[in-house]
């Protein structure tokens, strides 16, 4: 039989196609131990111009550059084009223990549907069945069995594989969140964060920051204290991506950093500045959320951005209430009152209370009465009492106007 890899393999830890693309045997064991570590070469050797080329994103360059006919050839061409290898040959041509890590990808792939057992595979192989399988238990609902199934997985690779151990510390971490096991979670996602740091798995240690934040911030509702380690996590992770690295998860920290800058109590004036850092947030959030793209993120920042002006210390603070009450009046236009009547009508209430700050009390008592029927509708009394009370100081002010114009 051909010559195999040098094991432990640096798989896994990156994502497909180029994470499972494995080594030469004779690669330098400086760039295998790197890439064990989530660190990659700083200039890539002439034999791994596919593994560049694949990282990059150039899959056709990458196949096109792989021609031997070596077991690691082929499985590489399996990996890059799942295609166009008959898997039980390749199988049969790797070994027994190779032969798993072929079922992994391919269940990866979806060529397959049943998760692979990890039969008498060890370390980083065994790892990635065990991870395989933790996903088939995600998928029929079982976040418990797939909590354990990747505790195993991190024991098979964490003294030899720290970067495949990190990323699945975080998955870890997700799947006893689902389970209902914050705490565990928590464990999970700092060891994982531990792992992955200086490493170039930048978006995976985000993503690991930003769920452990927004598991802090989960948690906040009892225990308040742990919001100033959410906006800690967020913060680390917009440090380590951009919006052109992964859009979607810089909203996120974006949208979410802002939610726990806004729910923190403000206790002295410096405080203020918080709702300044916020804004600035959900800008940001903005650039990424758009209407037709993210209409349920884009609704939500929008008027978490609107009820932010409006309270925001600042030298302009009728600009900003104007610009408030034209983002309310395009969340208004994209919501409907027959789908969603409470949060329709929450909606007016806050454009209403801006209209009356702005003086324009005409225009917003139409959206407060409108509001008002809706929440009176609903028994919503709480809010039929706020609504009233923005209506009662309206018809207060504009009486007061009249009286002081009155010859």
């Amino acid at each position: 039989m051909a010559e195999l890899p040098t094991r432990p393999l640096a798989i896994g830890a990156f994502a497909l196609p180029f994470g499972f693309l494995l080594l030469p045997p004779d690669t330098d064991a400086a760039v295998r131990d790197g890439l064990l570590a989530g660190r990659l070469p700083a200039s890539w050797p002439p034999p791994l111009r596919s593994h560049e080329l694949a990282r990059a994103g150039d899959v056709a360059g990458a196949l096109a550059g792989i021609t031997g006919a070596d077991p690691v050839s082929r499985f590489n061409r399996f990996v890059l084009d799942p295609d166009s290898t008959e898997v039980d040959a390749l199988r049969a041509e790797v070994g027994p223990e190779l032969a798993v890590l072929v079922d992994v990808v391919a269940f990866a792939l979806g060529r397959v549907d049943t998760a692979p057992e990890a039969g008498g595979a060890e370390g980083e192989i065994a790892a990635l069945a065990l991870a395989a399988q933790a996903v088939a238990a995600l998928d029929r609902g079982d976040a418990a069995a797939a909590e354990r199934l990747l505790a195993d997985a991190i024991g098979s690779a964490d003294a030899i594989a720290p970067a495949l151990a990190g990323v699945l510390h975080g998955a870890a971490g997700q799947a006893a969140k689902q389970a209902g096991a914050p705490e565990r979670a928590i464990e999970h996602l700092v060891a994982g964060i531990a792992l992955l740091d200086g490493t170039d798995l930048s978006v995976g240690a985000a993503e690991q920051h930003v769920e452990l934040a927004a598991t802090y911030q989960e948690l906040a509702e009892e225990r308040r204290d742990l919001l100033a380690r959410a906006v800690h996590h967020y913060h680390s992770a917009l440090q380590l991506i951009s919006k052109d690295d992964a859009p979607e998860l810089f909203a996120a920290a974006h949208a979410n950093l802002a939610t726990a800058y806004l729910t923190m109590p403000m206790v002295e004036a410096s405080d203020q500045l918080r709702l300044g850092v916020a804004v600035g947030s959900l800008r940001s959030a903005l650039e990424v959320y758009r209407p037709d793209t993210h209409p349920q993120q884009w609704s939500s920042v929008q008027l978490n951005l609107a009820n932010a002006l409006v309270y925001a210390p600042s030298t302009h603070q009728a600009d900003n209430l104007v610009e408030a009450v034209e983002l309310y009046e395009a969340v208004i236009g994209a919501r409907s009152r027959d789908v969603d009547p409470l949060g329709y009508a929450r909606v007016l209430a806050n454009q209403g209370n801006a209209l009356a700050h702005l003086g324009m009390f005409e225009h917003a008592r139409g959206k407060l009465v409108e509001a008002r029927f809706i929440f009176e509708e609903f028994h919503e009394y709480d809010a039929v009492t706020s609504v009233r009370g923005v209506l009662d100081e309206i018809a207060r002010q504009t009486t007061l106007a009249a009286a002081g114009s009155a010859p």
